[in-house]
């Protein structure tokens, strides 16, 4: 037997909803027809930018083509220079200046997104290992990219963050000194 919702309660969620502070603004979910209304944009920027990053990554494979038995020093290097620039991407668009909604998913998951391939890395990582018998070098290749990488990207932070006048702890630059005087 189910009891009949008493005043407070959403009969929908099936339990008690907690009350609604009058000040706070709340944000009705839009309706189905108007879903996709906000999205067309972010999500064509991603699209074009990742076919913009692909192509710079296949570029890159055609002027540092890497043997059949090679070790993957393009996948390797590629994955490395996209991480630097994501370091550098993030501490422009969130720290240094604040830009167009449309920068972070264009240039970030779009064209960085799209140049770095970490799909093509493991791939990379089972040939060596299973295909060719070459474990050491499919470790080494295992570990070494995403340690590189991620240094890549802390490196890369800290230099655009000493370019642009920033701190690691967010101290200084334009941004953290504007809101200072609005409290």
């Amino acid at each position: 037997m189910t009891e009949a919702p008493r005043p407070g309660e959403d009969a929908r969620r099936g339990y008690r909803a907690e009350p609604i502070d009058p000040d706070v603004e709340v944000a009705l979910p839009a309706p189905p027809e108007h879903r996709w209304r906000g999205q067309g944009a972010p999500v064509a920027m991603v699209a074009l930018g990742g076919g913009l990053g692909s192509a710079a990554r296949y570029g890159a494979g055609l002027l540092w083509p890497t043997g059949p038995a090679a070790f993957p020093w393009t996948t390797l290097l590629v994955n490395v220079v996209g991480c630097a620039a994501i370091g550098v991407l993030m501490v422009l668009i969130t720290e240094a200046r604040t830009a167009h909604r449309l920068v972070r998913p264009f240039l970030g998951a779009g064209v960085l997104g799209g140049f770095t391939t970490f799909s093509t890395y493991a791939v990379d990582v089972q040939r060596l290992v299973a295909e060719e018998d070459r474990a050491a070098a499919g470790v080494a290749y295992l570990v070494l990219t995403p340690v590189t990488a991620l240094a890549a990207v802390w490196a890369a932070q800290a230099v655009t963050r000493r370019a642009v006048g920033r701190s690691p702890s967010g101290a200084g630059g334009s941004r953290a000194s504007a809101g200072k005087g609005d409290a």
